[in-house]
Formats: structure tokens, sequence, C-alpha cells
């Protein structure tokens, strides 16, 4: 089905007026019209018109320019300043040439066919055997919680750490580059981070965060710190919110979490480990979800020291509503079918 412009605009108003997100209303586009689907730039400019009250879904009336723009020359210098420079922007090409921007729009997707794409981080490359773990592991956790709509999912606990900065410049928006059709799809390697940062290990639910805890003056996280000052104030934090609940705990598999420490305090304490699949970020909520989506809101600030970026961390996670986190397991358990149906190979979005 070959849908108008107008068609995605009444989809992206529809959207809208059921009080989704722009994020969100870009991926069920997406999911559905994968590349005919509006890029995430428009969905989110319709989003603005239609908090200023705009119910039009046809183009303003705007002066052409003469359609002679779309020349040979221009279409070729074009094609040299993506060949130059990938990450070329629509309003230098615009400058640089001096012709509309429709006509810049014309020349890349009608004459040279090109799409700005963002590089895709592969975290390892898998043997048949960890692909296998992958898919039996999804079909167990399934089975047992019947797709998400178990109510034993209110008593999943699922944390992990990661970095917080103090200033995180780029996003991965900003480096999309353009890509011609005969050419391989863009990678790139994980970038080195700057100094000013501060480890903190995060634990949430189905309900919600439980708690954040911050690794003070250590860098990596060890199993008597996971075990002293970690879990005892975490496990109290959920028993507070959910005192008759049992705790099926979700972590990865760092060695401070697979030592015997751990296991044994685990036992102790009453809680169930659910295991994770080696290299599947794609199937971790703290990976996929959490730290991605409030390390998005932070991209950009400048805070003076890392206490301050914690702070805004802590923040920006109070700030999530409740149902954000309730769709953040309906999602996990949806990849983990999407896992079993590309047999384990790994994937960014479902």
């Amino acid at each position: 089905m070959n849908s108008t412009r107008e068609n995605f605009r009444a989809m992206i108003c529809y959207d809208f007026r059921c009080h989704l997100s722009q994020q969100e209303s870009y991926d069920r586009l997406r999911l559905a019209f994968h590349d005919e689907a509006p890029s995430r730039a428009t969905v989110y400019n319709w989003f603005n018109e239609f908090k200023r009250g705009r119910t039009n879904l046809t183009d303003d009336l705007r002066e052409r320019r003469p359609s002679t723009a779309t020349t040979e020359d221009n279409i070729c210098v074009v094609r040299r300043m993506i060949e130059t420079d990938k990450r070329v922007t629509y309003q230098q090409i615009r400058t640089s040439l001096g012709i509309g921007m429709s006509q810049v729009h014309k020349i890349l997707h009608e004459h040279l066919a090109v799409r700005k794409l963002c590089a895709r981080w592969i975290p390892h490359n898998m043997t048949e055997a960890q692909k296998l773990h992958r898919v039996d592991w999804c079909r167990k956790m399934i089975e047992r919680f019947n797709g998400g709509d178990s109510n034993a999912v209110f008593d999943i606990l699922t944390g992990d750490e990661s970095w917080i900065y103090c200033y995180d410049p780029e996003t991965k928006r900003q480096s999309a580059q353009w890509v011609f059709p005969f050419e391989e799809l863009p990678t790139k390697v994980k970038r080195d981070r700057s100094a000013g940062k501060i480890m903190v290990a995060s634990f949430f639910g189905r309900i919600g965060h439980f708690a954040t805890i911050v690794l003070e003056d250590q860098k990596t996280v060890s199993a008597e710190w996971y075990t002293t000052n970690c879990l005892p104030l975490v496990l109290e934090k959920v028993r507070e919110k959910r005192p008759r609940s049992r705790i099926l705990l979700h972590h990865d598999n760092a060695s401070s979490q697979t030592a015997k420490r751990t296991i044994d305090y685990l036992a102790t304490s009453n809680v169930e480990l659910l295991g994770q699949p080696p290299y599947s970020p794609d199937l971790a909520p703290c990976d996929f979800y959490l730290f991605s989506k409030i390390k998005e809101k932070l991209k950009g600030k400048r805070f003076t020291n890392a206490e301050e970026a914690v702070a805004a961390y802590r923040d920006a996670i109070e700030e999530t509503p409740k149902d954000e986190w309730a769709k953040c397991f309906s999602q996990w358990f949806h990849r983990m079918q999407r896992c079993i149906d590309v047999n384990g190979q790994y994937f960014e979005k479902i």
C-alpha cells in the first residue's frame, strides 16, 4: 500500500490525540511501514504543529522555485558533496546551491536515491551456540510468564550498571550519514568517553524504579560491593513497596554478579535468579530502555561534576510516568519473541 504524506500526517495526528509521545509515534510508523515511514524529524515537526493548534494536513501554499533547479549539474554537485562529507545536511546543500528545500529533497531521494542512516553498533559476533542459548532462554521466559501476561511479572526486579557522564555530546541521530543504494550500511565502534564520570547501578520493575546506587570512589563493580552496599539496599527498597512479594532478579553476566559470593548471598536472601544470555543488550531492559531513554535526556547538557550529573539522572528517572515502566516490560517480552523469530540473531529494534 502506497501511503501519501497526508495519510501519514493523519496517522501522526491520531497518535498525538491518543497522547502518545513523538518517539512512540515514530516507532509505530517504522514498525508498520519500515523505510516508507516518515522521518523522525517529520514526526516531531507535525507533533509541534498539532500542539500549536494546526488542523490542516495539507502543505501550506508557497511560491515554488522553478523546476530547472533540478539540473544535472546540481545533481552532480550534490553527489560530490555527499561523497566528500557523508554527514552533509539539507541546509548546507541548500545554501551551497541556492535552491529550495523541496528541490534538495527531490535530488537526494528521487535522483540519487540516498537515505540518511545511523551507524549500527553490533556488540558481538555471536556463535551459533550463543544464538541458540538466546532462543532457549526467550522461550523459557515466554512460557513461564505467559508472554508477559502472568502476574508473576510483577515479581521481576531487573538492574544493571552504567556510567553517567558530566558531558555526553553526540547523539546517534547526529552520527547519521547519507548512503547510496549501492553502498554498505555504515557502522561504527563504541567511542571512548572523556573524564568526569561516575558509575551507578539502577534497578526497576514493572511498577517503576526502585533504587539507583552510586559507586562512591569505585570504578568497577566488585562482588563485595554488590553484596554489601548495593543489593541489600535494593532488596530493602523492593520489600518496602511489595512486602509480601517474592523477588525474581534479572541482571547480566558480569563477574561480580556471577561470583560465588553473590550467588550465596541471593540464596540466603530468598531471591531467585532468572539468568541472562551473554552478549544480549537487546534483551536487557536496562540497555534497550532505561539507560538509553534517560541518557538521551542528558545528552548535550554540561554538569559541573559527577554528583550533579547523577542528580539529573535521578530526576529524569523520577519524571518517568508509571505506565512507561509497564510498557518497557511489555516490550521486553515482544523482544523475546523477536529473538526467537530471527533465530537468535542480534537486533536493535522490534
